[in-house]
């Protein structure tokens, strides 16, 4: 008879050769159980998650911002903490998806990007819409779609053209994904029109006219008009979800070629550096952890605005959209300067689509579940800086060549539109 093993390794089996149990502790035999063959250990996926990044140490204002709401700090700390905090969760959450995705498959991946892509959005937006405060849900989501098709897009373009003089993407792709951005851009369009119309109709007085611009439920209009623009806004918020869907059976499915690299030598094989379930427990952490601070947040926001003068629609265009992208400007950019342009253009006009087709739609249908009146109705003046803006991107991407020049020009119109609502 042979010599029994001395020692037990990851492939010792549960019964040795001679049909004795094997001593492999049993805390061995669950961890190989929730970790696959070749993939990195708990312990490494973890080390990996919290000190992979110079930006993780912005962590310490997590707890910091906890203790600004709980002791009822200064409005300015209680705001400037919860921002600083959320720019490294937003991050990490980032991580953990792109984590995820890379041994689910495209399919799957597709899911997970639409639910957790835009997670500090949906979590900001659902805490402004549980307080009441629906201008601030508005414009945080206008405000991320802004920020993706005109500042992380210019920013792209300009350090890609830097690099090379010109970078090439798949027209097609761009093209229907803009055409869809569009879309969503017009489902605004029509209630913006439909509540004007119903206030000329009923309201003579100057005065009272100016009043009302400040009202986006529909509360100003008469019953029946209050009534029709919510069955608009319901109504249109699960057609685009629809769409939304079918976009995501067209980009994954049916029309997957048209997504991938011109070029497929540009494409890189990355080797995981999370197992699935580390990143699904890191997920969810994250997510759990970011609502609470995206409550903080938004629950100083209308002392901080009061106090200091900062105009409230300036805080959830412009301030806001930058914390919660913070990760994916840096991606894009990075992605854009290696010339992977399809990558670029997924990031920006993706997670546009995703805000304007997915995410608003979802907040509508909470909203109505809840109660809280939240409608597709955005002022006039935000409605026509969306339309210009995706208009320009339009124009832009139709070719399937970018260039510095063209990155200047977004950049451009959105340090005009960050002006037009800091004095709003």
């Amino acid at each position: 008879m042979s010599d029994l093993p001395t020692h037990v390794n990851e492939r010792t089996p549960l019964v040795n050769g001679n049909g004795s149990p094997s001593r492999e502790p049993f805390t061995h035999r669950v961890m190989h159980v929730l970790k696959a063959e070749g993939q990195p250990s708990w312990l490494a996926s973890y080390r990996y998650f919290l000190f992979g990044s110079w930006l993780n140490i912005l962590l310490v204002f997590v707890p910091l911002s906890a203790v600004a709401h709980y002791s009822n700090w200064d409005a300015a700390y209680r705001f400037a903490f919860s921002f600083i905090a959320i720019m490294p969760l937003a991050a990490l959450l980032g991580t953990a998806t792109e984590q995820m995705s890379l041994e689910l498959g495209d399919t799957l991946s597709g899911l997970l990007n639409a639910s957790f892509g835009n997670a500090v959005e949906i979590i900001v937006g659902i805490a402004a819409l549980m307080q009441g405060e629906l201008r601030i849900v508005q414009t945080s989501l206008l405000g991320s779609i802004l920020s993706n098709l005109l500042l992380v897009l210019g920013c792209s373009f300009f350090a890609g053209g830097c690099v090379q003089s010109e970078s090439t993407f798949q027209a097609t792709a761009a093209q229907a994904a803009s055409s869809l951005m569009t879309l969503a851009c017009i489902t605004l369009v029509i209630p913006a029109a439909y509540h004007s119309a119903s206030v000329h109709s009923g309201i003579d007085t100057p005065e009272l006219l100016n009043k009302t611009l400040q009202i986006i439920d529909g509360s100003d209009l008469d019953d029946r008009a209050e009534y029709g623009l919510k069955v608009i806004s319901r109504g249109t918020a699960i057609l685009l979800l629809l769409v939304y869907i079918g976009y995501l059976y067209f980009q994954l499915g049916s029309h997957s070629h048209l997504f991938k690299p011109m070029d497929e030598s540009r494409t890189e094989v990355e080797t995981p550096l999370m197992n699935v379930p580390a990143a699904g427990v890191s997920l969810l952490a994250v997510t759990v952890v970011t609502s609470f601070c995206a409550d903080y947040l938004v629950a100083s926001i209308e002392e901080t605005a009061e106090r200091y003068s900062i105009p409230k629609a300036f805080i959830g265009l412009i301030l806001l959209p930058i914390v919660a992208n913070a990760a994916e400007h840096v991606t894009s950019v990075w992605m854009a300067m290696k010339n992977k342009m399809e990558l670029t253009i997924g990031i920006c006009v993706g997670s546009s689509i995703q805000i304007a087709a997915f995410v608003v739609p979802l907040l509508v249908i909470v909203g109505w579940i809840t109660h809280h009146d939240l409608t597709l109705f955005f002022a006039d003046f935000e409605t026509i800086v969306l339309f210009v803006s995706v208009l320009l991107v339009n124009f832009l991407i139709q070719d399937g060549k970018s260039n510095y020049m063209e990155g200047i020009m977004l950049i451009t119109l959105y340090c005009v539109v960050a002006l037009a609502f800091w004095v709003s």
